[in-house]
């Protein structure tokens, strides 16, 4: 899936794809150490807000859930030029109600924003952009999530053969901490795990939840 300069909605994956494809990358790189940290953090990890992601240098972004299967992305990277256009872009405009505009507020006042794409019925949305926009840095910033080529080769490197079976259990909501127990006592990788903190970041994620049991046959008419 190719992604435009600048983004277009319909260039991200459904919602619940990127974000099975995210929290496997954070489930994957959770440290005890990380966990609770104050101050600026870095890296990929996920906690009761939603995913981020921090590169501590020129992109940052979170995805949160809004409830309803709604999300919001928004973040920054510095290949954005939608901060810097003139006239001005309302990264808001058109947006629903239930958007965080307190918190988007406070990153536009502090010139921190990039973008914000959000997600509800199914579909992408984000505010109009001018016509002589370069870009919004959807793609430098989601592109790790979108391109499976680079979501295997670089994101998820470090789980090496397995990373695709792994993907795959993701997205099909079917991770379970077994399968992160034999990646991490499996060998084959220098990788520097942390189970616990691993585990602990998979609850987080639902990414484990199991298929509802279908339903049992009606016991037949009672013999009256």
């Amino acid at each position: 899936m190719a992604i435009h300069h600048p983004g277009r909605p319909e260039d991200l994956p459904a919602a619940d794809v990127l974000w099975a494809r995210w929290a496997l990358v954070a489930v994957l790189r959770a440290h005890t150490g990380d966990e609770g940290r104050g101050g600026h953090r870095t890296g990929t990890w996920i906690d009761g807000e939603g995913l981020h992601l921090d590169d501590s240098g020129c992109t940052w972004w979170t995805l949160a859930p809004r409830g309803e299967g709604r999300f919001v992305l928004y973040g920054e990277d510095e290949s954005s030029s939608v901060k810097w256009h003139e006239p001005p872009v309302d990264m808001l405009a058109q947006g629903p109600e239930w958007l965080p505009y307190e918190e988007l507020r406070d990153y536009l006042e502090g010139a921190q924003l990039g973008c914000v794409y959000w997600y509800e019925n199914g579909s992408w949305a984000r505010a109009p952009y001018p016509e002589d926009l370069e870009d919004d840095g959807l793609e430098c910033g989601m592109g790790r999530y979108v391109h499976d080529k680079e979501l295997l080769s670089w994101e998820l490197d470090t789980a090496g053969p397995a990373a695709a079976e792994l993907l795959a259990a993701a997205e099909g909501r079917r991770l379970t901490p077994q399968a992160l127990e034999e990646l991490v006592h499996g060998g084959g990788t220098s990788y520097r795990w942390d189970l616990p903190a691993m585990l602990r970041a998979l609850a987080l994620t639902g990414l484990s939840a199991r298929a509802a049991e279908p339903a049992p046959d009606p016991d037949p008419d009672p013999v009256l």
